[in-house]
């Protein structure tokens, strides 16, 4: 059982374990077991000197290993799955950590279906930010895009009717957000102290979260929405003096309110067009606030009489809080554009290509991201991802990162 080291929290699994170990090994019928696993190395590096002191300098060596095991029965209608997951890394010590990504049971029935344990779920549509996301915490050491999550404890039984799919979830167990070290780019120009963390509500991290989503496909519309109530994903940071070796040193403490958060998102089909658009209305104790991702993805089959696919990408991001500033208030994305372009291949090797730009239309800033990928053999996948960050305005939430354009290559053994 794989645990989280060095100050970043996690919760005890052992009663689920237990609990899913019993019912796996008492059910009767034929057991069908699966596992496959993937070991990564990624290599890093920084195009610029470290703009921090106590900041690496240009080179991060990392690996992490994921493992996925799968047991079923009962002709598939009974399941358990497991994803634990370990990662170590040459230069930060919080990105050396472990989580189980997932760990639990699945029953399915033929109109309802029950979810027991630890495990992901993923909304949204958009390319470029996922506003209605809000199950999982962010897993912020792995990436700074907040594509990667912790496993999030929960019940989740799921009802399928004529008018739509209607989900039911009850979250004990909060998961705080992960942030890099001291030595660990990056970053803001203040350390997150993990170490200081504070809640609206007098449960803390045991406070009984809540959600409800509707999902249903009409014609060419997927539509989803839900309502969510508990503790915020976003951490509050504020900057605070703690006691340090040196005397006083200033940190960001987190604070976790309670909200109630409102969200749809729309996909659209319509030919070689993709219509999408995700949107939230969240309140707080703090303030409340509306905030959309809108945009389209246009697709060209077989350019120039090739088995080339390409796809042209705009978003527009808005926020009803207004720019980000120096106490981390607003928001990251309050008026801001995202143009890209995907290259499918189409080959036996499943290579792919997404460039992106994005560019904040009230100060001058932008972010350039390339992702490229490409199989060798059936065991094999290596990938390329650049990050480029400008910014000139130090009112801008990526005017702290503007020293941390690096490039990465992942090689990725499945097996």
């Amino acid at each position: 059982m794989l645990v989280e080291q060095n100050k970043v929290k996690t919760f005890n699994i052992a009663a689920s374990l237990a609990w899913l170990s019993a019912l796996f090994f008492t059910s009767a019928g034929a057991v069908e077991f699966d596992v496959a696993s993937k070991l990564v190395i990624e290599q890093r590096f920084f195009f610029k000197d470290a703009l921090y002191e106590q900041q690496f300098g240009h080179s991060q060596s990392s690996a992490f290993i994921e493992s996925e095991l799968y047991w079923s029965w009962n002709d598939g209608f009974d399941s358990i799955i497991f994803k634990p997951f370990y990662r170590v890394d040459s230069q930060d010590d919080n990105r050396q950590h472990g989580d189980i990504r997932e760990l639990a049971y699945v029953h399915a029935a033929d109109d309802w279906e029950l979810r027991l344990g630890i495990r992901k779920e993923f909304w949204g549509v958009t390319e470029f930010q996922h506003l209605v996301d809000v199950i999982n915490q962010t897993d912020g050491i792995e990436d700074f895009d907040g594509e990667d999550k912790l496993g999030q404890q929960m019940v989740n039984l799921s009802l399928v009717k004529d008018w739509g799919i209607v989900d039911v979830f009850l979250l004990p167990g909060f998961r705080e957000r992960t942030f890099a070290s001291e030595q660990g780019r990056l970053r803001s120009s203040l350390v997150v102290d993990n170490d200081n963390v504070t809640y609206e509500s007098s449960a803390g991290q045991q406070h009984l979260d809540f959600a409800i989503r509707w999902a249903h496909s009409i014609g060419d519309f997927d539509i989803g929405s839900y309502w969510f109530h508990g503790t915020n994903r976003e951490p509050v940071l504020t900057p605070s003096r703690t006691p340090s070796k040196l005397g006083e040193e200033l940190v960001l403490q987190q604070h976790y309110n309670q909200m109630d958060q409102l969200g749809i998102d729309v996909q659209a089909t319509l030919g070689e067009w993709l219509w999408k658009f995700e949107g939230i209305y969240r309140k707080t104790s703090d303030d409340s606030f509306i905030a959309s991702q809108a945009g389209f993805e246009y697709s060209i089959v077989g350019i120039f009489e090739t088995n080339l696919d390409l796809g042209l990408l705009t978003e527009y991001a808005w926020d009803s809080r207004g720019e980000a500033d120096l106490d981390h208030s607003g928001a990251v994305f309050q008026n801001d554009i995202f143009l890209g372009t995907r290259l499918a291949f189409n080959d036996a090797q499943s290579s792919e290509l997404l460039i992106g730009i994005g560019a904040d239309l009230d100060h001058s800033a932008s972010n350039f991201l390339l992702e490229a990928s490409r199989r060798f053999g059936d065991d094999f996948k290596v990938s390329v991802d650049v990050r480029l960050l400008q910014s000139n305005d130090r009112f801008d939430s990526t005017y702290t990162l503007r020293d941390d354009d690096h490039a990465q290559v992942s090689v990725e053994w499945y097996f």
